[in-house]
């Protein structure tokens, strides 16, 4: 079983790593293709491109302006420590053990629109460009044209060297439209997770967000090869409800947030 979340905008570079252990990231050449191209853009073109603040602009146009392939400790940070989002709360990977991260290594990948498939423990310097930015290139009009198979063929290899055929996408739909199900060799699952409000279960886009990175660490803690596992999930009082869930949409219903 392989398990697929998203990267988070906000990035925490300041608390230290909880870990020495490292790896580098697979795609780095496409990711300086991206940097080289993006170093051309003046803080108000990444504004529009991007629809951020004037602040975060000039933030990102430094980081393009200083970015580099040699990634070290000094410089970067392991992927999954780096990020700091509603799922990365949730997924909690500085409370990680070295057996745990090491799981994760090998049952945990990122999308990402800058460095297209990171592994937990892949070093990353810090970035912001989201999968679904429109940035034309000469693969074609926007990120998803850019990484073409790129992304698919490398999580075919990985479920390869898991000698799996199970997928679980925990991405939201913008990243995991870098991913081409056709083309995978394996079956996705999504699991969905709702909350009870107004008297009816919802998806509330923050408790969803939190409660992948909580499946992640179900998976992970628990050692999860097989994707049906899964369905013993029950942190923060969610649990499996199969009224709701139809094929590979597995729903996971609470009535109050815990």
């Amino acid at each position: 079983m392989l398990l697929v979340i998203s990267p988070a905008k906000n990035l925490d570079y300041d608390t230290p790593a909880t870990t020495d252990t490292y790896s580098q990231p697979d795609h780095l050449d496409h990711a300086a293709k991206l940097i080289e191209q993006l170093k051309d853009f003046a803080v108000q073109d990444i504004a529009e491109l991007m629809k951020l603040s004037d602040k975060l602009s000039a933030l990102n146009v430094a980081r393009y302006q200083s970015w580099h392939p040699d990634f070290n400790t000094d410089n970067a940070k392991q992927a999954v420590l780096a990020f700091n989002g509603d799922v990365y709360t949730g997924l909690n990977a500085p409370a990680f053990s070295e057996e745990e991260l090491n799981f994760a290594q090998q049952h945990l990948r990122i999308l990402s629109g800058l460095y297209g498939l990171l592994r937990p423990l892949d070093l990353m310097q810090p970035y912001r460009l989201e999968m679904g930015t429109k940035l034309a290139n000469p693969q074609g009009k926007d990120l998803y044209a850019f990484w073409g198979n790129v992304i698919t063929d490398a999580l075919n290899e990985q479920l390869q060297a898991l000698n799996s055929e199970e997928l679980v996408n925990l991405a939201s739909t913008e990243y995991f439209k870098s991913v081409k199900p056709k083309g995978l060799n394996g079956r996705v699952i999504t699991p969905v997770f709702k909350d009870w409000k107004n008297g009816q279960y919802k998806i509330i886009s923050f408790f969803a967000k939190k409660a992948r990175g909580l499946m992640c660490r179900y998976a992970i803690e628990n050692r999860i090869q097989n994707a049906e596992d899964l369905k013993g999930f029950d942190l923060a009082g969610y649990q499996y409800d199969e009224s709701l869930s139809k094929g590979d949409t597995w729903v996971f219903t609470r009535k109050e947030a815990l």
